[in-house]
C-alpha cells in the first residue's frame, strides 16, 4: 500500500504530467479571457434595443450552446485549412474553447447585469454618465456578485474540458497520461495522479472564487473603506496630508443642520437675489404616450430662475414623467423643453426635434441635479463616494477637490459621521440627504426632486424637507414633485396641479392650495389632508 502511494505521488509531481497540466492551464486561461470579452459583447448585444442586433447575438448563442464542443474543435481543425486558415493545435484549441465559452459567458453576464436594479443606471444617466462609464463604474461592479459563481464554474469546466483537445492532438494533461499508460499500462495509478492534478488546479479556482466573491459582496464587508480602496478612491482617513476645511454646520436642539449658504452660492453660481423674470425652464405642447396610454397631453409650463415650483397630482397624472423630461430621462413624443434656452439631448432639424447621439454629454453640460423618490444611491459606493462619483468621472474634477466638496456637503446635511457608510447602513432619511448632497456636488443650475419624501417614514420626512427649505432660501431653481402640502404652502413660489396628463390649475400656493378653483383640485387636497391626519394619529 505504501509503495502504491509513493508511486502515485511520484506521478503527481512527474515533470511530463505537470507540463501537460501547464498546457491545460494556458489553454483555459487564454480561452476564458477571450470568451469572457466576447461574451460581454454578446451580452450587451442581447440587451440592445435594436432587434437585429439582439437576434444576431441570440443566433450565435443558440448555435454554439446546441452543438458539442468536440465537434466545434474538429470543425475548426479540419475545416479552416480548406479556406486557407492554418492554425497549430494549441491555437485551434484556444480559439475553439473561447468561441464556445463566449456563448455561455454571455448569458451569465446578461443575467448579472439584469440583476442590478434599473434605478442604478437611471441615476447614473441623470448625472451625465455615458452608457460605457455606467457599465464600468456602476453596473458591472454590482453585477459581479451574480456573475462570479457561474464564471467560476465555467472556468473549472474549461480546465477539465481541455482533455477534449486531445482529439486534435494537443499535448495536454489527459493526453500525456494516455501516452504514459500506453507504455506501462498502469491505468489506475497514472489517471489517479492526473485526477489529483486536476483537483489541485480546480481547487485553486474555487479558492480564488471565494476571495473575489467576498471582495465584490460589499454588504458583507465589515469595513466599508475596503470597497473604497478597491475602486481607487482616497478617503479622508487615507489622505492625512490633505487639509480639509471643517464644514460650517450649526446643529439645532433637534439635531438639524444649516447649510453654509455663502459657500453653496459659490458652488452653484447662484444668488438668492437674482432676477426671476427670465424663463429658465420652458415646456411647450408636451405630449408623451406609452403604447396606447397618453401620459401627457399638450402640457405647457415655465419655471423662472430662482423659482421653486411644486407639482402635485394623483398617481398617473404625468407629473413624474414631466419632471423626467426636463433632463431627457424620458423622451418627448411631441413638443419641446428648453433649459436656459438650450435643448438637452435634442437638436431641431427642419422644425422637428431629433435626439442627438451623445446624450450623456448633453446632460452633463446642463448640470441638472436630480433627487429620486427611492434614493437611487449607488449601492456599492459609500456615502462619500456617491457624492464624489459624478464630479470626478463625469466633470473631470480632481479627487482632492471632489473630496473637499463632498466632505463639506455631507457635513452640511448632518452626515459627517456617516461618510464611509454604504447606503444599506443608512436610514431612509440619511440616504435621501446623501442624494441631495450628490445632486449639489455637480454645481447644479437646476434641481429636480421626484417625490423625495414619499418613500420615507413620517418621522424622517422633516429632516429632508428642512434641507429643501434651505435650498429654496438660497435661490436655487427647483422643480419638486411632492404631496407635502405644508412644504408647498410654505416654500413654493408656484404650485402646479396635474390630472390625467394635463395641468388643471396653477398659481401661488395661497390660491391653488388655500382657495382652489377646480373641484378636482379640492377633492385631491382633501384626500391628502385626510391621509396626513391618519399618519399623524398612528400610535407610536
Amino acid at each position: 500500500m505504501l509503495d502504491s502511494l509513493k508511486e502515485l505521488a511520484g506521478y503527481v509531481v512527474q515533470p511530463f504530467l505537470l507540463a501537460g497540466a501547464l498546457t491545460a492551464l494556458e489553454i483555459a486561461a487564454v480561452a476564458m479571457v477571450g470568451g469572457v470579452l466576447l461574451g460581454l459583447a454578446l451580452a450587451l448585444m442581447r440587451l440592445s434595443p435594436v432587434a437585429p442586433v439582439r437576434w444576431l447575438a441570440w443566433s450565435y448563442i443558440w448555435f454554439v450552446r446546441g452543438t458539442p464542443v468536440l465537434l466545434q474543435l474538429v470543425f475548426l481543425y479540419d475545416a479552416l485549412p480548406i479556406i486557407g486558415i492554418k492554425l497549430d493545435t494549441f491555437t485551434t484549441a484556444v480559439v475553439g474553447f473561447a468561441l464556445n465559452e463566449a456563448a455561455f459567458s454571455a448569458e451569465i453576464i446578461r443575467g448579472g447585469i439584469l440583476s442590478v436594479n434599473r434605478s442604478q443606471s437611471i441615476a447614473a444617466s441623470a448625472f451625465g454618465m455615458s452608457p460605457l462609464l455606467t457599465l464600468r463604474r456602476i453596473i458591472l461592479p454590482q453585477a459581479m456578485r451574480a456573475i462570479l459563481p457561474g464564471m467560476a464554474n465555467n472556468t473549472i469546466s474549461m480546465i477539465k474540458g481541455t482533455s477534449i483537445a486531445s482529439v486534435i492532438f494537443v499535448n495536454e494533461l489527459t493526453f500525456r497520461a494516455q501516452q504514459i499508460v500506453g507504455q506501462n499500462f498502469k491505468f489506475f495509478t497514472v489517471f489517479a495522479a492526473a485526477g489529483i492534478i486536476y483537483l489541485v488546479m480546480t481547487s485553486a479556482i474555487a479558492a480564488l472564487q471565494a476571495v473575489l466573491e467576498r471582495r465584490f459582496n460589499f454588504e458583507l464587508k465589515g469595513n466599508p473603506d475596503d470597497a473604497a480602496r478597491f475602486f481607487g478612491f482616497r478617503l479622508r482617513t487615507a489622505v492625512p496630508a490633505l487639509a480639509l476645511p471643517a464644514p460650517a454646520v450649526k446643529p439645532s436642539k433637534r439635531g438639524a443642520v444649516e447649510l453654509d449658504k455663502v459657500w453653496l452660492k459659490t458652488l452653484t453660481g447662484r444668488d438668492g437675489g437674482s432676477e426671476r423674470s427670465e424663463p429658465f425652464v420652458v415646456g411647450r405642447r408636451l405630449w408623451k404616450s406609452y403604447g396606447n396610454r397618453e401620459v401627457l397631453k399638450g402640457v405647457d409650463f415655465t419655471v423662472k430662475q430662482g423659482e421653486v415650483v411644486v407639482i402635485m397630482g394623483p398617481s398617473g397624472s404625468g407629473k413624474s414623467t414631466l419632471l423626467r423630461m426636463v433632463n431627457h430621462l424620458e423622451s418627448i413624443d411631441d413638443g419641446e423643453i428648453t433649459v436656459e434656452g438650450n435643448y438637452i439631448g435634442y437638436a431641431k432639424v427642419n422644425g422637428a426635434l431629433r435626439s442627438v447621439g451623445d446624450l450623456a454629454s448633453a446632460r452633463a453640460k446642463a448640470r441638472i441635479g436630480m433627487v429620486f423618490q427611492h434614493f437611487n444611491l449607488f449601492d456599492h459606493l459609500t456615502a462619500l463616494e456617491n457624492v464624489m462619483e459624478a464630479p470626478v468621472h463625469v466633470h473631470g474634477e480632481t479627487r482632492e477637490k471632489a473630496l473637499d466638496t463632498a466632505t463639506r456637503l455631507l457635513g452640511m446635511v448632518g452626515l459627517s459621521n456617516h461618510a464611509d457608510h454604504l447606503p444599506h447602513r443608512l436610514s431612509g432619511g440619511q440616504q435621501q440627504r446623501v442624494g441631495i448632497a450628490r445632486a449639489l456636488a455637480i454645481s447644479p443650475r437646476l434641481m429636480l426632486f421626484d417625490e423625495p419624501t414619499s418613500a420615507l417614514d413620517p418621522e424622517l420626512v422633516g429632516e429632508v424637507l428642512a434641507v429643501l427649505r434651505q435650498l429654496a432660501d438660497l435661490g436655487m431653481t427647483m422643480i419638486v414633485v411632492t404631496h407635502e402640502i405644508g412644504f408647498a404652502r410654505d416654500v413654493a413660489d408656484r404650485v402646479i396641479f396635474m390630472d390625467e396628463g394635463g395641468i388643471v390649475e396653477e398659481g401661488p400656493p395661497a390660491a391653488v392650495i388655500g382657495n382652489p378653483k377646480h373641484e378636482r383640485t379640492r377633492r385631491f387636497l382633501r384626500l391628502v389632508e385626510e391621509k396626513t391626519d391618519e399618519d399623524v394619529a398612528l400610535p407610536a
